[in-house]
């Protein structure tokens, strides 16, 4: 209980932010009926049996190479992993706009940053392509190259290693110190910790507010314009 406190107090002894790093999936958008859907596609592709819906929520969070490792029975020691994570690969880049959408009131949180003067980055573990293509899409507001996506081929770790904060944070060309992250679940509360951000975790996501809570995360919101009055802002 003492270090929850603290980290309260410490979120509230930070200065005025200048950026704030986004999560992707779950976050600002709802991709999980895609997500399930290319999953499903994958594993039927290959003979196995899809899963439902709040299955593949518990599985997303880490990568495509995590997700498929927990959809496929036997994980990374079946032989048909390999295939299963190209072939998911290849099928989610045809249909990762096909239901995705911002959740409702993250448009207008990001003007709102935005008339304040506050820059805006996105660090995800979904395939570096699908980030820029989706920020493109929805979130023109985010410069290309602050919008960063699974790349390891070119030395950047994926979440919740701090590569990706730190390059997005290049790209701004804003410091740690005046930036907080906002993210929808424990890899993204990792992430954050990792990278010696202020983390403000939301409930609309992935993780259910209970799940949050017992993770240790404060503050929680429920709402995007609820970010807009927490100190900082």
């Amino acid at each position: 209980m003492e270090d929850k406190y603290k980290a309260k107090e410490n979120y509230k002894a930070e200065k005025k932010y200048k950026a704030v790093v986004f999560d992707l999936d779950g976050t600002l958008l709802d991709t999980l009926e895609d997500l399930t859907d290319s999953c499903n596609q994958t594993l039927a592709s290959l003979g196995y049996p899809a899963h439902t819906i709040d299955e593949v929520r518990q599985f997303v969070g880490n990568g495509l190479g995590v997700m498929i490792e927990k959809a496929l029975p036997g994980g990374r020691t079946n032989p048909d992993y390999d295939k299963a994570l190209a072939t998911m690969r290849e099928i989610y880049a045809g249909n990762c706009l096909n239901k995705t959408g911002p959740y409702t009131g993250v448009l207008e949180l990001m003007d709102a940053l935005k008339e304040r003067g506050i820059k805006m980055a996105i660090v995800s573990n979904k395939p570096d392509a699908q980030v820029k293509e989706l920020a493109d899409l929805y979130f023109k507001a985010i410069p290309k190259e602050a919008a960063i996506g699974e790349n390891e081929a070119a030395g950047v770790r994926r979440k919740p290693a701090p590569d990706s904060v730190y390059t997005a944070l290049a790209a701004l060309g804003e410091d740690k110190s005046a930036a907080v992250y906002v993210g929808d679940s424990e890899v993204d509360m990792a992430t954050a910790r990792n990278s010696g951000l202020p983390c403000i975790s939301v409930a609309w996501g992935f993780r259910s507010r209970d799940f949050l809570a017992g993770q240790g995360a404060s503050p929680i919101v429920d709402k995007p314009e609820e970010i807009l009055s927490l100190p900082g802002f």
